[in-house]
């Protein structure tokens, strides 16, 4: 398992932040799921070989539940 941090930016409020959190969790090859509010930060742990592919799934996860929020690899 890899650690990866991106820069999450848009997200309205914290309990918005909780929700997608828990959404993401659900993800399979997905692991350790943690996004925060307060500093713009959504980190997790994958498979480096699945990292391409979980990372199609987190964003399509975003668009459906907060379309207005953009992440960037940091």
């Amino acid at each position: 398992m890899k650690k990866y941090k991106f820069k999450i930016k848009g997200l309205d409020c914290a309990i918005c932040a909780n929700e997608l959190e828990n959404t993401l969790q659900k993800i399979d090859q997905l692991e350790s799921v943690s996004i925060s509010f307060i500093t713009e930060k959504l980190t997790f742990e994958c498979e480096e070989e699945n990292k391409e592919e979980v990372l199609l799934k987190i964003r399509k996860v975003i668009r459906k539940e907060e379309p207005d929020v953009i992440i960037e690899e940091v």
